[in-house]
């Protein structure tokens, strides 16, 4: 993880100048910008400092190594649910937000009580039923 966290460092350095530069040439009238552009900075540096740190405490993955083999980095990924159905009604949950964001307010708060059960049900989906552990 040494490289992504020196790209992700390295994004301090780019985003930082660049909303001072825009800052500038809006003669810092307009802050939405340049305060989005320093948030981004922000965020690239947060992401660089834990994947410096985790890249520290996991240590050498077979991508970080010139000498690795393609069968080194074979194995489990991750644990995923193919059957689950949550993320379908998390995602129509957020999209309902961002409609209510546009349409009506009212259509915000019925979209924010579906998403908080879609959360609790992929949280809890191997709790209950066929699938408990």
């Amino acid at each position: 993880m040494k490289i992504e966290s020196w790209i992700f460092g390295a994004g301090v350095f780019f985003f930082v100048p660049v909303s001072l530069v825009y800052g500038f040439l809006t003669n810092w009238h307009e802050w939405v910008g340049t305060l989005g552009i320093l948030l981004v900075g922000g965020l690239s540096g947060m992401i660089g400092g834990y994947l410096g740190f985790t890249g520290k405490r996991v240590g050498m993955r077979p991508e970080d190594r010139n000498d690795a083999e393609i069968h080194e980095g074979a194995g489990e990924q991750g644990h995923f649910s193919p059957w689950s159905w949550w993320p379908l009604v998390l995602g129509l949950a957020c999209a309902g937000g961002f409609l209510g964001l546009a349409v009506g307010w009212w259509i915000l708060f019925i979209a924010a009580g579906l998403a908080v059960v879609a959360l609790v049900g992929w949280v809890f989906e191997y709790s209950r039923g066929d699938h408990a552990h």
